[in-house]
């Protein structure tokens, strides 16, 4: 199959919603990554998702939902909170209300309307609206909710660029709708909320947890889903967002690394000549030369994300894609150099591309 990558036209964008209305794919840019869009709602569509991606099918995927979709809308046609407490449906409502469209996926009930397949058989459905223009462009034309995981193969790096879509999936699609880079690079925050009104974080992403505290002014509770069930959310499993090369994640920055530190990693890169360095570091060259003091006669690739979270998620997966091209045979990985909001959920994708358990 010939992969076309499409400006985002009005006739391209009118070509690729009858592409999606045949039962075809469709990659498209949203805020957070580039997703691989089907029709929701078309079971064979579904199910051509999960083999382009080559991706199991006990892993759930995300509707996509044009911008206005209210509470009321979605009743009954995609989903059934008519257990929820009025609490429960009072906090529903505010959320959709303040952060759609934006990168926040919410769990809920599921309507028998959505195919099985895109729930991976569980009793609900997550759903999101995205912010990009081009996907609500698209919405907009196909009237239907859009199923779209990240356009990549399954437990790869996310694709936040369309030349990054068609290194991952040119030859399987026929289309990729070219929205530029994704301004957010991580993908969404997965909430479920209880028919009680209880929130529970079951993916770290775009919106920071603690900004969805604050709204709802109430703690959410972080799940232990995956560990011992099938996920409720994409991007739950121990290994994914993972590099081809094996990647080492440190356990503190390099500039907090104690001699004793130092020796580990160093036996960490026995025989490896050329490393590859992920780091939040704001000044390469000092890094540089500290790596090189430790390594000397070792070569290095190196990708400094600075310390701004925002730009630094927003280079995280471009960053990781271009070290895993590059000439290293061993990448490393420092964490981020905060642990809270965008911090924490970048520090969930390196701990899940990191091979150390392999």
């Amino acid at each position: 199959m010939q992969t076309e990558i499409l400006s985002p036209t009005p006739e391209h964008i009118a070509v690729a919603a009858a592409a999606l209305l045949r039962g075809q794919l469709v990659a498209i840019p949203t805020e957070t990554v580039y997703g691989l869009a089907g029709n929701g709602l078309d079971e064979q569509a579904v199910a051509n998702i999960f083999a382009a991606k080559e991706r199991p099918r006990f892993d759930p995927l995300i509707l996509h939902l044009p911008a206005g979709v209210t509470l009321e809308q979605l009743q009954g046609w995609l989903v059934d909170v008519s257990a929820f407490t009025p609490t429960a449906r009072a906090l529903l409502g505010s959320l959709i209300d303040t952060f759609w469209p934006g990168p926040l996926t919410l769990v809920l009930p599921k309507c028998p309307t959505v195919p099985d397949l895109v729930s991976s058989g569980l009793p609900t459905v997550a759903l999101r609206v995205p912010a990009h223009p081009v996907a609500q462009a698209l919405l907009q034309a196909v009237q239907t909710p859009l199923a779209a995981p990240s356009a990549n193969r399954f437990g790869r790096i996310s694709p936040t660029s369309a030349q990054a879509v068609y290194a991952e999936l040119g030859g399987r699609i026929p289309y990729i709708l070219d929205g530029g880079e994704c301004a957010v690079g991580l993908e969404s925050t997965v909430l479920k909320l209880s028919p009680e009104g209880i929130p529970t974080l079951l993916r770290p992403g775009g919106i920071p947890l603690e900004a969805l505290e604050a709204h709802l002014k109430l703690p959410i509770r972080a799940s232990e889903d995956g560990k011992t069930g099938p996920p409720e959310a994409p991007g739950r499993l121990s290994s994914h967002y993972a590099p081809s090369k094996p990647l080492r994640l440190l356990p503190t920055p390099f500039a907090q690394l104690q001699p004793g530190d130092w020796q580990q990693v160093q036996h960490l890169t026995t025989g490896h000549s050329h490393l590859g360095i992920l780091s939040f570091a704001t000044d390469p060259q000092a890094l540089l030369n500290t790596l090189s003091r430790h390594w000397p006669g070792i070569t290095f690739s190196l990708e400094c994300l600075g310390s701004d979270p925002k730009a630094a998620a927003r280079a995280l997966f471009a960053s990781l894609r271009r070290l895993d091209e590059g000439d290293a045979t061993l990448l490393l990985a420092e964490p981020p150099p905060i642990s809270t909001g965008l911090g924490y959920a970048m520090m969930d994708r390196l701990r899940r591309a990191s091979s150390l358990s392999r």
